[in-house]
């Protein structure tokens, strides 16, 4: 199997499970507690939201963007 492909579907594994985490970490009750007294949620869920995000998008160019006559 190709390098790219493993790595671009391990990132897009790695960004859902960040991404969910993040979701969840945005309902938790720090998160609200944060939102409550200064109107934006934890710096954890933003992160893991982010991350989550970024390692999608690395992984979806990775796994379906790269040449596909070249051989590894």
């Amino acid at each position: 199997m190709r390098t790219n492909l493993v790595v671009g579907v391990v990132l897009i594994v790695v960004g859902i499970a960040l991404l969910v985490m993040g979701l969840r970490a945005f309902d938790s009750f720090s998160s609200q507690f944060s939102k409550f007294f200064t109107g934006s949620p934890t710096d954890r869920a933003v992160w893991l939201t982010l991350g989550g995000i970024v390692a999608l998008i690395a992984g979806s160019a990775l796994t379906f963007l790269s040449p596909r006559g070249t051989r590894s």
